[in-house]
């Protein structure tokens, strides 16, 4: 299967991403001579190290966008039964870090314009590699490189979903950085180890947005009201710290039960103490958003340095807002903490397109020719639709699989092969059949 080697191709290409990593020009190198191999012309724009692999079909309006990332989320390749950078095909599941999320959408859109020849209207297309960190120096670059070239799309299908169905609502997301110096002293105590893990036991995720409070277990917010209801005074902590939307797998942490002065003298962090017992509190602020979501609120604490001089704690928050003020944090560590700093990033926008829409219409019956009964709904997580909507009729769309953002993620291949036909056939439709 052509469409199986081709995601097979692109999930060997190590494009993890983090704060101190981005992907090579080797993926979108790859990307731009297979669809040039096959007359597709495009070309690789940068933007401070990052690429997007940008091209266009037809000429005038109506203009519809295809969009699709191909950098991903890193990986521990002891939770995995194969190398993660190799697809591994065990029935109608083809495993892979990037399998779900999202170079099976990458690939899928990639087979779809092999054949696109619109008769009227416009088709463009972008390929990024930041989507997992914000995507500022991708989709938003691309978003105004078309408005200065007057190439605004009509519609933006953005290949970033999951489950087959057309996604029309996903929360704006913020980072939350607070910092609070490192206050070292020694106590006499109990010294106390501790060792937690994240448990999902209903449906197993990594993925900071996936995240649901009353079902899932979130081992930094365990470790805060241990802390809380012992009085125990921390000395340091360690864990599976990955990024601000990726739930830390583990947390292992030592602390100190004070005895008076009894018992062996220990030293003790009091500015990381405060920071973690200030975690509960955090994580359960009545914010207030804008519009409706299905999932609510999310704020969870995802990312915890200890450096020589101070401790940073990054909070990933997802609200159906465009902005998220300060006063509410504020108050909360004006109780909690003696000193500290705070920075909010963000102010992206989220994706929110009528269920009534032309777009979304098209889509349920593109899918139904498919064979897929299906109807709009919302996803979990952030994505690069933020940029384009509402002002864009907008939908995110993908195969059906597992594990994004974890361990074997994996996309159901009779899932992914319908894909190109459905962008393919909605496209034209879109375009009037053409």
């Amino acid at each position: 299967m052509e469409l199986l080697n081709l995601l097979k191709e692109l999930v060997s290409f190590d494009t993890t991403i983090g704060v101190k990593k981005k992907p090579s020009k080797d993926c979108p190198k790859f990307i731009r001579d297979y669809l040039e191999d096959r007359g597709v012309s495009c070309e690789i724009l940068e933007e401070k190290g990052y690429y997007t692999v940008h091209g266009e079909i037809g000429r005038g309006r109506p203009i519809v966008a295809l969009l699709s990332h191909f950098d991903t989320v890193p990986f521990n390749q002891e939770e995995w039964k194969s190398h993660p950078l190799e697809l591994r095909v065990d029935g109608n599941r083809a495993y892979g870090r990037g399998s779900l999320d999202d170079k099976s959408n990458v690939a899928s859109i990639m087979t779809a314009l092999e054949s696109m020849e619109p008769k009227k209207g416009r088709v463009v297309f972008a390929f990024t590699g930041d989507e997992e960190i914000g995507g500022k120096m991708g989709a938003l670059k691309w978003a105004d490189y078309l408005k200065e070239e007057g190439l605004w799309p009509d519609y933006l299908i953005n290949g970033d979903g999951y489950g087959m169905f057309p996604i029309i609502r996903r929360r704006g997301v913020f980072g939350v950085r607070i910092t609070v110096p490192s206050d070292k002293r020694k106590v006499k105590g109990l010294e106390v180890e501790f060792d937690f893990s994240l448990r999902c036991p209903i449906s197993k995720t990594g993925h900071a947005a996936q995240f649901l409070p009353g079902v899932d277990e979130h081992p930094l917010i365990a470790l805060s009201q241990e802390v809380r209801l012992r009085g125990i005074l921390l000395s340091n902590i360690d864990g599976n710290f990955v990024k601000s939307n990726v739930l830390p797998s583990r947390v292992k942490a030592r602390g100190v039960i004070p005895k008076g002065d009894s018992g062996e003298e220990i030293e003790v962090n009091l500015g990381l103490t405060e920071l973690v017992k200030s975690i509960v509190p955090l994580t359960r602020i009545p914010l207030k958003p804008e519009k409706y979501s299905d999932f609510g609120i999310n704020i969870t604490p995802n990312v915890l340095e200890v450096k020589e001089k101070s401790i940073e704690l990054l909070l990933d928050v997802r609200i159906m807002s465009r902005e998220l003020s300060k006063e509410e944090f504020e108050e909360v560590l004006r109780s909690n903490l003696r000193e500290y700093s705070l920075r909010i990033s963000g102010k992206s926008g989220y994706l929110y397109t009528p269920e009534n829409s032309k777009l979304v219409l098209e889509c349920l019956k593109v899918l139904r020719d498919l064979g897929e009964e299906s109807s709009p709904g919302e996803g979990a997580g952030a994505s690069d639709s933020r940029y384009f909507s509402p002002e864009v009729e907008a939908i995110d769309i993908g195969p059906r699989g597992g594990g994004a953002h974890s361990s074997e993620e994996y996309v159901e291949i009779d899932s992914l092969e319908k894909m190109p036909m459905l962008y393919s056939r909605l496209v034209k439709s879109l375009l009037g059949g053409g």
